[in-house]
């Protein structure tokens, strides 16, 4: 008898049968780390009891798990590392669950802050003392107020703790403008201190009347201002009998002064240094910026090639930082911008070895949630396409020494999935694009990408997108329990490794030191008190301008503007430099016009650069048989002996190349430049204006941007014409980065040096 075969139907009936189906595989996540943590954090899918039980049991169990022994370290700085460590204490809403976070499941907790930091209250700060950025600092240690800590230390109760840390939260994000008169005033629009603990009132008191009382501290309170600024300040000079210079010692006593005060752990928030440090920003044409403030607001519209710290001295790691860092179960570098928080801090010398030094820690990168303008919208390789995570991994591992092997295991970020694509919308119309995961490249890397639904809910019912402290603390938490199940088999494939070598500045000038020698420079001038003010502001806003570059100038005269007798042939630009008196002349009328002000103070300093180099010019005709074929522009220099000029003979004569000025064979003063038909020309005097405040701020000179945007164009499929005019623009920016403004520092031009990673 024929043996039957069986049907179609009855073929897929004995396949299903054979097919098991897990509970965890209910879970819609690709792998058993981010399953665990969706299942903490959402809980159980639409599924029979019967197994939604073994589900509900398993994320209890992980609850369960006590982390309250753990070591952790947290990197970073400003908003993403408050976030992480206890919500952003800037919020106004972070009152309503002050004590989430890390601190709450890891009360072990170590913020180690990175303090670059130039712009806001800080920067006023760094006018007048010679101190890190503390404005990163004052934000976490408010984010680090440990409910524990307030009813131990004052015998409080949950609810008397609640209202502590919201009267705390309203004195330190109170902000003034004008001067205040008394602590009565400048507490006006804060909550009543007498909420508070009487011992803790009582010294916030003597930090606020220290703000009156202190001379060294006094000027402060002429500039607009944190209040929680200030009473660091204040807490770290109550240490500090005399004078204002603060040792390593000074800084960390001062700190951790006020954070036990306000129920924060001694030592729980410290600086990455103890120096006063400044970021420099190498963009892929050449330019050279410094200033975090001015990096994050550029719009160079050209990609960033390196980042530096550059230190005013060697600079001073506290031991407190290392040890925390070699003794740490869990690493965590918290998110935030790029340039400006995370690398910094692994630039400090020592930093970046003990986070590898320590093999026994899991370590984890949070990643970010949106692109930055002026950081990670433009990449590198090609400033067209949008930036993922791969690409954040590339850029941590060009600008860290040592490259980034063994610094993280994970990467843990927001499921774009989880966000509804009208949400995502309304972002990208505010000019906001998420960073996207490319898994398999990330995998490749050598890196364990983690996908979570690490964003606040609530938040996101308002339309938008925060990481949620609460969740993302218990993320960390999982991966730390299961940890021994994360795949380890994938091989990284990253470059080479490089060391990048940290640099300090050759004057040793502090920030504030620096802005008393230009505010004194000003003072010797016959200025009205206005402009002098107005002067210092442009001058403190760009800290690449060398006190130098004001040798040559003697005043400032605003020219009404009836009075206005510049030729306009040239440019339209309403200042000048006038070497016959070494005054800059501004039509009076663009004063208050703010940007364009201070775009034409910036275009006549840099004028000011060539002094009286001209001793004549003039413009004459060329002409053959009768017909005016163009023009050609004669500049005869000014003798060597008698020109007084910013540049030596041989820079001279190689910016008047570089502008296509040809020097006569027959005599050295003279150069020539022939113009075609009638075709426009600028000449050298009002070029090296422009090119100087552009090179400061791409926004202020439009025309020069325009001529600099072949420096973005690939070389690839270039003719040779393009080729030389790339060269010229390049050649440019060289000069401007190393004679004028003297960024002549190797590491923005040598190669990176490779590791030699059997020594």
């Amino acid at each position: 008898m024929a043996q039957l075969v069986d049907d179609p139907v009855s073929l897929r009936v004995k396949q299903l049968e054979r097919n098991r189906i897990f509970p965890l595989d209910l879970v819609p996540r690709r792998n058993l780390v981010e399953k665990l943590i969706e299942l903490v954090l959402v809980g159980p899918p639409p599924a029979p009891s019967h197994i939604t039980a073994c589900l509900e049991d398993m994320a209890a169990t992980l609850c369960e798990v006590d982390t309250s022994h753990l070591r952790v370290v947290v990197l970073g700085g400003g908003s993403g590392m408050s976030t992480v460590i206890g919500g952003d204490s800037r919020h106004a809403g972070w009152t309503a669950d002050p004590f989430q976070g890390m601190k709450r499941l890891f009360p072990h907790t170590t913020a180690i802050v990175c303090v670059t930091d130039d712009g806001g209250s800080t920067g006023e700060l760094l006018k007048d003392l010679p101190v890190i950025a503390l404005g990163d600092i004052r934000h976490v240690l408010l984010s680090s107020i440990s409910q524990r800590l307030l009813c131990d230390t004052y015998r409080l109760t949950g609810g008397q703790a609640r209202q502590t840390a919201e009267i705390l939260h309203s004195l330190f994000n109170v902000r003034f403008e004008k001067r205040p008169e008394s602590v009565n005033e400048l507490l006006a629009g804060c909550l009543s201190l007498s909420g508070l603990p009487i011992k803790m009132a009582g010294e916030l008191f003597a930090l606020l009347d220290a703000l009156f009382a202190d001379l060294r501290l006094l000027q402060l309170l002429e500039r607009p201002h944190c209040l929680g600024n200030l009473l660091l300040a204040a807490a770290i000079y109550q240490g500090i009998p005399a004078g204002i210079t603060v040792s390593s010692a000074d800084l960390l006593a001062g700190i951790n002064r006020l954070a036990t005060l306000i129920g924060v752990p001694a030592g729980g928030v410290l600086p990455c240094t103890a120096t006063q440090a400044h970021l420099r920003v190498l963009y892929s044409n050449g330019v050279v910026v410094s200033g975090e403030n001015k990096t994050a607001t550029a719009r160079r519209n050209t990609a960033i090639d390196r980042v530096f710290v550059e230190f005013v001295d060697e600079p001073e790691v506290p031991l407190e930082v290392l040890e925390a860092i070699s003794g740490a179960d869990i690493i965590v570098f918290a998110p935030g911008s790029l340039y400006t928080s995370i690398i910094p801090i692994l630039q400090v010398p020592g930093v970046a070895q003990a986070v590898r030094d320590n093999e026994h820690a899991l370590k984890i990168l949070v990643a970010n949630l949106w692109i930055q303008k002026g950081e990670t919208d433009l990449v590198l390789e090609d400033p067209r396409r949008r930036f993922y995570v791969s690409d954040l991994i590339n850029a941590y591992h060009r600008n860290i020494p040592g490259g980034v092997a063994d610094l993280f295991e994970q990467v843990m970020l927001v499921g774009l999935q989880d966000i509804p694509g009208n949400i995502l919308q309304s972002y990208a119309v505010e000019d906001k694009v998420p960073i996207y995961l490319d898994r398999g490249k990330v995998w490749q890397m050598g890196f364990a990408p983690v996908e979570a639904r690490i964003f606040s809910e609530r938040e996101l019912k308002e339309r938008k997108v925060r990481h949620d402290p609460a969740a993302l603390a218990k993320a960390i938490k999982i991966i730390w329990t299961v940890r021994d199940n994360i795949p380890r088999e994938v091989k990284a494939s990253l470059p080479a490794a490089y060391r990048i070598k940290h640099s300090c500045r050759k004057d040793h000038l502090t920030l504030d030191r620096r802005r008393t020698l230009f505010v004194r420079r000003l003072q010797s001038l016959d200025l009205d008190r206005r402009i002098r003010n107005l002067l210092e502001d442009i001058f403190w806003r760009h800290s690449d301008i060398l006190l130098e570059h004001l040798d040559l100038v003697q005043g400032l005269q605003l020219v009404p503007k009836e009075q206005w007798q510049r030729s306009m042939q040239w440019d339209s630009v309403f200042s000048y430099y006038d070497p016959a008196d070494c005054l800059i002349k501004i039509r009076e009328d663009i004063v208050q016009e703010g940007s364009v002000f201070e775009c034409a103070v910036l275009v006549a300093l840099g004028q000011s650069l060539l002094g009286n180099y001209a001793a004549g010019k003039e413009v004459l005709p060329v002409e053959q048989d009768g017909l005016v074929l163009g023009k050609v522009y004669r500049l005869t220099l000014e003798p060597e002996q008698t020109r007084r000029c910013y540049f030596s003979g041989a820079e001279l004569s190689r910016f008047l190349r570089m502008v296509r000025m040809h020097p006569a064979a027959a005599d050295p003063l003279l150069y020539t430049r022939l113009i075609n038909g009638s075709e426009g020309f600028t000449p050298p005097g009002m070029l090296m204006g422009l090119v100087y405040a552009w090179y400061l701020d791409s926004r202020y000179v439009s025309n020069i941007e325009y001529k600099m945007a072949i420096t973005r164009i690939p070389m690839t499929g270039m003719v040779r014409e393009q080729v030389r005019m790339l060269n010229r623009r390049m050649d440019t920016i060289d000069f401007f980065r190393k004679v004028v403004f003297r960024h002549t520092s190797p590491v923005f031009d040598e190669q990176l040096v490779m590791v030699d990673e059997t020594a």
